[in-house]
């Protein structure tokens, strides 16, 4: 079957001439997927974002792309441009960087139908209506990005990267963040597009997107290509020891010992606390209380009021009644890992200077940076770039590095581990748990319950809509309900 688009020895440098990315060929045929698998930082968003001419600045590829009869050189990514929406759909990784903040949802797809398409207004919102449907985004046609959940954000960029009809298309983590019934959605229109003829390349760290996809797959580590195959073959008889050490990683596959609590101390106790938002109750009558120690999994459909609950617990937002109290007064003792950290960090200002700011603002120790960065596998010259030129994986484990200096007693981590691979999950729940050994209370919001089964002493599953309240389960009662 001819390609439809063809890549040979594609590369990456950064500025000082180092390579980035080893040489890879790929070729994407209509009907047939192709998946990227690694790890955070591994260089597999730089293939996409190399054969897109989407480069972070500073960074240059080299090799020929073929699209048909065109012929692009990846060095000059400007002349990729001109097949943006046409040819090539680009769904890229943080949706809060690719949706404009000052346009509602419907406008930001009813534009690529109007830009791209050529579509007249009313059709073009008629379309932008019917795509935003389909995701289950109807009643947030209205909203702005900022007014969107982690997961609503995203329909909305993958809705938009699919108005323009290209038949190539290229989603760097189309699932991350999205809960279970979010994640089959999204697979079912990647296959829906590759039923269609059209053409796939995912990069992905979730295993199970990538199973359901089939196809080729493509493991990449540390900028080299490890291992290349059939789906079913690197699934079932994978080759490489590293294959197996990341598919060994799954959640699915972790043991399901409890925790070890560490105290008694109550940090934060809550008492009949109701919320709504939008005029929608999502939460009613939920008593609460959270020790030293304890890890507590926060689970539920996108939407639901999970990182809404997790503003009222820090004092962000008041609940429309109830009461939360929390017990020690020093501040920044109570910190929020925020589910995008593109919306936590100055989007202009380089990673190490954001750092520096907060250092010298609270008076932290600025000695105890290298050792975490070394200890989240960081690199140094992380710091000298700004959020929207490293990974998703690494800008979280940045913010979870800016999260620990401020030595916290409550942590409300929302989707920590969303946006990494399942090797750097297991690490950063490694390093969760040892913040609560260390007496600190953590409450994980994750829409993944093998993780939570596996991680956490108790889990509230809150439902959301029509007043519905929280199922308070333990760990144990997860654990056989999972396995």
């Amino acid at each position: 079957m001819t390609p439809r688009l063809e890549a040979d020895d594609i590369s990456v440098f950064d500025s000082d001439g180092a390579r980035l990315l080893e040489p890879v060929s790929i070729r994407l045929e209509p009907g047939r997927p192709l998946v990227v698998l690694g790890e955070t930082g591994s260089g597999k968003s730089l293939l996409s974002q190399a054969l897109t001419g989407a480069l972070p600045r500073g960074l240059k590829a080299r090799g020929r792309i073929c699209l048909g009869d065109t012929v692009l050189d990846a060095a000059r990514p400007a002349d990729h441009r001109r097949l943006w929406g046409r040819e090539i759909a680009v769904l890229p990784q943080e949706p809060w960087l690719s949706l404009d903040p000052l346009m509602r949802a419907q406008q930001q797809v009813s534009e690529s139908h109007s830009l791209v398409r050529g579509l007249g207004r009313l059709r073009a919102e008629q379309a932008a209506n019917r795509d935003l449907a389909a995701l289950g985004l109807a009643g947030a046609a209205r909203r702005y990005p900022h007014q969107l959940s982690g997961g609503m954000a995203q329909r909305v960029a993958f809705a938009a990267a699919r108005a323009g009809g290209a038949r190539i298309l290229i989603a760097d983590e189309p699932t991350k963040g999205l809960d279970a019934e979010r994640r089959d959605e999204v697979a079912a229109l990647l296959l829906q597009e590759v039923a269609a003829g059209g053409s796939l390349m995912v990069v992905t760290h979730d295993l199970d997107l990538a199973q359901r996809l089939g196809g080729e797959v493509l493991v990449i580590r540390q900028g080299a290509l490890v291992e290349r195959g059939r789906s079913a073959v690197i699934f079932e008889l994978p080759h490489q020891d590293y294959t197996r050490r990341l598919l060994a990683a799954d959640p699915r596959r972790w043991a399901t010992t409890s925790p070890a609590q560490t105290g008694t101390e109550t940090l934060l106790e809550v008492q009949d606390l109701s919320l709504s938002r939008g005029g929608r109750s999502l939460i009613e009558g939920l008593s609460l209380r959270v020790g030293a120690g304890e890890i507590v999994g926060i689970t539920g459909p996108s939407g639901c009021g999970k990182s809404s609950l997790g503003d009222v617990l820090l004092g962000l937002h008041g609940p429309d009644s109830g009461r939360v109290e929390r017990s020690v007064a020093r501040p920044h003792a109570y910190q929020k890992l925020f589910q995008d950290p593109p919306s936590a960090f100055p989007r202009t200002l380089p990673l190490g200077t954001a750092l520096r700011d907060l250092v010298r603002r609270h008076r932290l120790d600025a000695a105890r940076v290298a050792p975490l960065m070394q200890r989240l596998r960081l690199r140094p010259d992380l710091l000298e770039r700004r959020p929207g030129e490293v990974s998703g994986g690494e800008l979280q484990r940045l913010a979870l590095l800016r999260v620990m200096l401020l030595e916290p007693v409550f942590l409300f981590a929302d989707e920590p581990t969303s946006r990494l691979d399942p090797i750097t999950q297991q690490e950063v729940i490694g390093l969760l748990r040892e913040l609560a050994c260390q007496g600190c209370a953590v409450l994980i919001v994750s829409h993944d319950p093998e993780l939570i089964a596996r991680t956490v002493h108790r889990s509230i599953a809150l439902t959301g809509g029509n007043g519905a309240g929280p199922d308070d389960r333990s760990h144990a009662g997860l654990a056989a309900a999972f396995g």
